[in-house]
């Protein structure tokens, strides 16, 4: 009896709770960049510069590649009527800039103020005025990494950083961060 107990207890099978699945770099958001690993944290704002939306992928991946997916996520609500998905404008900075992104944005009748790279061939008229409002989300992720939890992401798995992050989106809500020039 007490080789059979020994024998299950050092047994070599995988642990009960994960049962031997082991999860990757990109199912937690970590991803390599010259400073090691690192998450970008893509967000939606209001008008007032409050978070409405967010999203994590990892340090390498591009901004662009999200930037549907955060589209159809959150809502903005309205003084009168329901809250819409689809806001009226836009304003990004130069990682959402794409023809697809425009199309895409153009088709669901949104404008959109984003600032073109050098090496785009097509130009267009751009308001430096309303970009200028991008800064509301400049100030925002100022604000979250004030919270040392996240802007050293402590915790392993993106679940537990995204649960960390709602509580900061809480807290910065509830405290009426808002946009003061």
């Amino acid at each position: 009896m007490g080789s059979t107990f020994y024998r299950w207890v050092c047994s070599t099978s995988p642990s009960t709770c994960s049962r031997g699945k082991k999860s990757t770099l990109d199912a937690e958001a970590l991803g390599r960049s010259r400073g090691g690993l690192s998450t970008k944290i893509h967000v939606r704002v209001d008008g007032k510069g409050q978070i409405i939306t967010f999203l994590l992928t990892p340090g390498q991946q591009h901004e662009i590649s999200v930037a549907e997916q955060l589209m159809e996520q959150g809502a903005v609500h309205q003084k009168v009527g329901r809250p819409r998905i689809r806001p009226k404008r836009v304003v990004g900075d130069k990682g959402y800039t794409s023809a697809n992104f425009r199309t895409y944005l153009r088709r669901r009748g949104i404008q959109s103020t984003i600032a073109r790279r050098s090496n785009e061939k097509q130009r267009g008229y751009f308001n430096k005025d309303l970009y200028r409002h991008r800064n509301k989300v400049e100030r925002l992720i100022g604000r979250i990494k004030e919270f040392r939890r996240i802007a050293t992401r402590y915790e392993k798995r993106a679940l537990n950083y995204a649960a960390m992050l709602t509580i900061a989106a809480i807290f910065l809500w509830s405290q009426g961060f808002a946009y003061t020039p």
